[in-house]
């Protein structure tokens, strides 16, 4: 028989190694039965025969502590690219302000006036804009129309009437600053078929329109209140999923890289404070008030469809408070979007939208509903207070498409 080679018996060490001691692999790779490779690894060891350069060796102490250092050295480097929710932040958009963390502006808290004369801090609640979105009047009877056009006119209106509105309470706006919450569906996205087939811009150039359009409606109100607060929660259309996920719901959603663009633009203006929590819902006080941000996904519509929004919607206010009061975070009024529904209850808040009646709507049979967001005014001792719809559409535009039709007698 002829005498096993030096470099045979160094290939069966090396595929030893390589097979991090698993003598059936290595033999394999070899193409040769266990028994013979048995041998040849005994013999090779009398012999002193160790893995070559850059094998390691699993029984070799050195060689498994310089890959531990390895694996520490790409672990480290795995973790300084990865891109969470705060690198986006913090490394991508220049974000250096942790706007996840609530920071309660003084003005929010304290009472400006010991008079008795503070008409305290208003709230305008911005949801549901749909920026994007195409409602053709022809097919819904000609009570709306909308698209990017009507969208910028709508917020104009949004700013202006507001601040009508609130000079009515007090004409020189006597008011330590205002809460502005962005209650998410700040775009149309491209959830449903029909959406991307009929949207009149695809995401991402409706995210650069819709953050220009809010940056100066930002800038219109605090121009007049000083002051403004913007807490704000992704919606469940401008998310780049199937479905809306439960776990990073912000980090998939375009509402969420709009609040983030809207609190760098206005990182060096003292007047701005926005709050981006991570979570779903985003808890603050006015005063000692407590608000409960949160879109209106989560409740689900079912049960009695006579009684319309309200149903799911306090059934999920009701579900949310008994799980909050276990965990330390009641609150005194809950306030979402999403239904499209304005209504004001003393502990429930319900949002209107600017985009208004869609064909979805029309075709449901759903009530009829202005485009309207919901304005009130917190005061420091007795709570909500002065509370309005703010009507952004024009009465005079609605012109309907159909006619009776009539025979002749």
């Amino acid at each position: 028989m002829q005498p096993t080679s030096q470099a045979d018996l160094q290939a069966a060490v090396n595929a030893y190694a390589k097979a991090k001691g698993v003598e059936t692999k290595a033999a394999e790779s070899l193409q040769m039965n266990r028994s013979t490779f048995q041998c040849r690894l005994r013999h090779a060891r009398m012999l002193g025969i160790t893995p070559s350069s850059g094998v390691e060796d699993p029984n070799n102490v050195d060689h498994l502590k310089l890959r531990i250092k390895r694996l520490e050295s790409e672990l480290r480097a795995a973790s300084e690219d990865r891109l969470d929710a705060s690198a986006i932040r913090n490394k991508i958009i220049g974000l250096r302000e942790n706007v996840s963390g609530l920071k309660t502006p003084a003005w929010m808290v304290k009472e400006a006036s010991k008079s008795g004369t503070s008409f305290g801090v208003p709230t305008l609640f911005v949801s549901d804009l749909h920026a994007g979105e195409v409602v053709d009047p022809n097919q819904v009877n000609g009570v709306n129309e909308y698209s990017l056009k009507v969208f910028h006119e709508r917020m104009d209106r949004l700013a202006e009437r507001a601040i009508r509105l609130l000079a009515i309470l007090s004409p020189k706006a006597d008011y330590p600053g205002i809460c502005i919450p962005l209650g998410g569906d700040i775009i149309s996205g491209n959830i449903h078929e029909e959406l991307t087939a009929t949207n009149e811009l695809n995401s991402m150039p409706t995210v650069l329109d819709a953050f220009e359009t809010l940056a100066g409606f930002l800038t219109t109100m605090g121009d007049r209140f000083g002051k403004v607060f913007v807490p704000c929660e992704a919606g469940n259309h401008g998310r780049d999923t199937r479905k809306t996920w439960k776990k990073d719901r912000h980090a998939t959603s375009f509402d969420w890289l709009i609040y983030c663009f809207l609190a760098k633009h206005f990182s060096n203006d003292e007047r701005f404070s926005f709050y981006i929590p991570d979570s779903p819902d985003a808890y603050y006080k006015l005063y000692d008030y407590r608000y409960c941000l949160t879109h209106g996904d989560q409740f689900r519509s079912f049960g009695d469809y006579m009684i319309g929004i309200l149903g799911p919607v306090v059934r999920g206010d009701i579900k949310k408070r008994s799980r909050n009061s276990q965990i330390d975070l009641e609150y005194n009024t809950l306030i979402c979007g999403h239904w499209h529904t304005y209504s004001h209850l003393n502990r429930l808040i319900i949002n209107g939208s600017v985009k208004g009646y869609d064909e979805y709507a029309y075709d449901s049979n759903f009530p009829f509903e202005r485009p309207q967001q919901g304005l009130w005014v917190t005061h420091p001792r007795h709570g909500i207070t002065y509370r309005c719809p703010v009507y952004v559409d024009r009465p005079e535009e609605i012109k309907k498409t159909t006619a009776w039709v009539s025979v002749a007698k």
